[in-house]
């Protein structure tokens, strides 16, 4: 009997037996094991009604959670939350309004019990300008909740539901035109936690993806308005963990200590995009895929469909700095989405060598923060940007766009990229020469300082105007350079005008 024939009969429910023995063909002996059927599907689980006085959920803001539940029986629990729409920043010198559940993005952490009873109260603020809702993915029932949360601003809706399934489920807006509201940051998680609750970790963090659509481009600088034709087509300007640019790193960075057991929830808001979730440096131990209860061990990377949400657990071995991005990797480096895991803690050489690449993956995102972007950004706005603004700004974004190649000290590679510093190229360069190379790229051999370079310069198209302004400021006036100034409106007439026919792509 063929394989196939053997694998429709079992299918077909026309053999019996567990194992159908006979010749494949070619001879081969062959033994099929018909597969066990699935279990049947159980409703879920009621626990009965709420024992004892209704409880005030403690709500956790991003990156934190409430602390787990310990309870061993059902309870009433009265959630709290307000809409609330806000102008925060988006990315250093760049603003958005936001409409969010909490005053954050992704919104307060929802934490209850498998069998709880939830009376749940949405507020909109009596300064929104828009009607909203919730839907709850962790409701059985039309809507999710939905139906019967529609607030208008300055009012307020309460609906109760019971917490049938355990899992880690998302929650967004879905007051029409749904994607906007999704978009402008409405959306978050909430853990049903099972009855025997989850293995004792030492940190929890909550962290969020979501894809934001602005008129201008990536790190334009001032207010941003929503595009609602972007978001359409699913080409976001910013792919973001925790609302903002930055979020995650510097000084908000998440922390562990060498030894600790790290459990992060991870969800995704979308509205378009599937993240690739990973972390730099990490295998995680366990992953709970979709937020089920079902594990996959020793994971590398792991889809969190837009809507959906998973938790990872894993043990920190070694210190230093492990990288939070999505896979999809020009989001990471060129839209926004990445944060930081700072582990401290004695090195373990038997497990890795101990040396820091920071500046490698995180680019300008290696420094605490970029107050003297912000502080550029802001003077440009007002008329007031002076060349000490514009020196200090360039000098933390040339750590994140330049200085792998031309190294921190202006140095260069030795017979691989050309110096900076003390650069007779540069010297002789004309304004309009010297903007066209960072927004052209270069191409071909070049003498600096005497000595011969043959290498290849990418354009740097994903910087904006006064980005490159400062750089190039920066460059000029530092390393014994001779000094000058680049306007954001010089660079911008160089980048209107048709490209020079020599200039090539590349480093």
């Amino acid at each position: 009997m063929s394989r196939l024939l053997a694998t429709v009969l079992i299918a077909a429910g026309l053999v019996p037996g567990a194992v159908l023995a006979g010749k494949a063909t070619g001879g081969a002996p062959l033994a099929i094991v018909a597969a066990a059927s699935p279990a049947p599907l159980e409703a879920p689980v009621d626990f009965g009604p709420p024992q004892g006085e209704p409880i005030h959920a403690q709500l956790g803001v991003p990156p934190n959670v409430p602390a787990p539940i310990h309870r061993n029986y059902p309870a009433k629990v009265i959630v709290d939350l307000e809409v609330v729409e806000k102008e925060m920043q988006i990315s250093e010198g760049v603003t958005y309004t936001y409409w969010t559940f909490g005053g954050t993005v992704p919104g307060s952490f929802i934490r209850v019990r498998q069998g709880d009873t939830v009376e749940f109260h949405l507020k909109n603020s009596p300064d929104s300008k828009m009607p909203h809702n919730i839907d709850l993915h962790g409701v059985t029932g039309p809507g999710g909740g939905a139906a019967s949360s529609f607030t208008a601003p300055g009012h307020e809706s309460q609906f109760t539901f019971k917490a049938l399934n355990s899992g880690l489920f998302v929650y967004h807006c879905a007051t029409a035109p749904v994607g906007m509201h999704i978009a402008n940051g409405m959306y978050g998680l909430i853990l049903v936690e099972p009855p025997q609750g989850l293995p004792k970790v030492d940190h929890e963090y909550y962290v969020m993806q979501g894809d934001f659509y602005t008129t201008g481009k990536y790190r334009e600088k001032g207010h941003q308005p929503f595009d609602m034709d972007k978001a359409i087509d699913e080409h976001p300007t910013y792919v973001l963990f925790n609302g903002h640019e930055g979020s995650l790193t510097g000084d908000h960075a998440l922390t562990a200590k060498v030894g600790d057991n790290v459990r992060l929830f991870v969800g995704n808001g979308g509205p378009n995009l599937v993240s690739s979730f990973h972390v730099i440096g990490e295998i995680f131990d366990r992953v709970y895929y979709e937020g089920g209860k079902n594990a996959q061990e020793n994971v590398q990377t792991t889809l969190i469909p837009a809507g959906g949400a998973m938790m990872a657990e894993f043990h920190v071995d070694v210190p230093g700095s492990y990288v939070l991005v999505d896979h999809s990797i020009f989001r990471a480096f060129n839209k926004g989405a990445m944060g930081i895991l700072k582990v401290d803690g004695p090195e373990n050489k038997a497990i890795y060598s101990g040396k820091e690449v920071d500046s490698v993956y995180l680019g300008d995102r290696a420094n605490p923060n970029l107050k003297a972007v912000a502080v550029a950004a802001k003077a440009n706005a007002s008329g007031t940007l002076s060349k000490d603004e514009q020196i200090a700004a360039g000098k933390q974004l040339f750590t994140g766009t330049c200085s792998v190649c031309h190294q921190a000290n202006g140095e260069g590679l030795e017979n691989v990229f050309p110096p900076l510093a003390k650069s007779d190229f540069l010297a002789k360069l004309s304004k309009e020469d010297l903007i066209g190379i960072p927004l052209h790229g270069h191409t071909g051999k070049l003498t600096v300082n005497g000595k011969d370079y043959d290498s290849v310069m990418p354009p740097m198209s994903q910087l904006t105007d006064d980005e490159v302004s400062n750089i190039l400021t920066y460059v000029l006036n530092s390393w014994g350079n001779p000094g000058g100034q680049i306007s954001k409106e010089e660079v911008s007439k160089v980048r209107a005008a048709p490209a020079p026919a020599a200039a090539g792509a590349g480093h």
